[in-house]
């Protein structure tokens, strides 16, 4: 499948399909059981032509269970991942167990400073919207490789802030006001994938600008942050392209820049 939108606003890599699927692709990329990687990696690698799989003992880490839609995989965090995002957990690491688990996570003790206590980290824990995919695995693969009988759940555009600033102008094209998008403060996986399928349940689906995610960061160009939508708004935006500002020359000549 080809995008209207990826070649109006000139993007650098493919969009990207989420799909949900039963059958492995062949030749795709997972991570092996047992260790730990980063989604956003495997996401830049899709964008990038490749094929990425993930089921729910490949996810990565705990993280990118719950981002791409394994449930709430939070709940097994050592330690406690409202501490881990917050200020750490000290007693914890002064167990044996904690204390193993330092020496190969360091950071784990202090915490990430995302958030101010424990007790407002977990507020943000609570009310993230876990998904339980009904399939055995999550698919990310370029747009353009997509099988006729594939249905994507979310497409993913990596974009510059030109392209960003392009594609919040069309998710409000044809639609009322101008509160189309959104950008919640989450884990670069939930921004790409859980809160988008969140956003599918509407009747009237906002897209989410994502990867703003400080630790998802390393994984990306520093121009590049995600725009996610759910597919039918995906569908919307791309019939609206010819019509559009995306054909007139102000945004043309910004095109041209990028």
């Amino acid at each position: 499948m080809k995008s209207r939108i990826a070649e109006a606003v000139k993007l650098r890599y493919s969009p990207v399909a989420i799909v949900f699927a039963d059958e492995k692709p062949e030749e795709a990329l997972q991570f092996k059981e047992g260790r730990r990687g980063c989604v956003i990696s495997m996401l830049n690698a899709a964008a990038k032509g490749r094929t990425a799989v993930f089921d729910r003992n490949t996810y990565g880490c705990i993280g990118g269970g719950a981002g791409l839609g394994f449930g709430n995989t939070y709940t097994r965090f050592p330690g406690g991942i409202e501490y881990f995002l917050s200020t750490g957990n000290k007693e914890f690491f002064e167990s044996e167990e904690g204390k193993e688990l330092a020496k190969k996570r360091p950071l784990f003790v202090h915490g990430e400073a995302y958030k101010k206590t424990p007790e407002l980290a977990k507020t943000f824990i609570d009310a993230l919207p876990y998904y339980d995919v009904p399939t055995k695995y999550v698919i990310f693969k370029p747009l353009e490789k997509l099988l006729p009988t594939e249905k994507p759940e979310v497409v993913v555009f990596l974009a510059t802030p030109d392209q960003i600033s392009a594609l919040v102008v069309l998710a409000n094209y044809g639609r009322p006001g101008g509160d189309n998008v959104i950008v919640p403060w989450s884990a670069g996986c939930h921004s790409i994938c859980i809160i988008p399928l969140n956003e599918a349940k509407s009747d009237a689906p906002k897209a989410v600008i994502g990867l703003t995610d400080v630790s998802a960061r390393k994984y990306l160009e520093k121009d590049i942050l995600s725009f996610s939508v759910p597919y039918k708004m995906f569908l919307e935006m791309e019939d609206n392209v010819e019509e559009s500002f995306l054909t007139r020359e102000e945004w043309q000549n910004i095109r041209e820049r990028n």
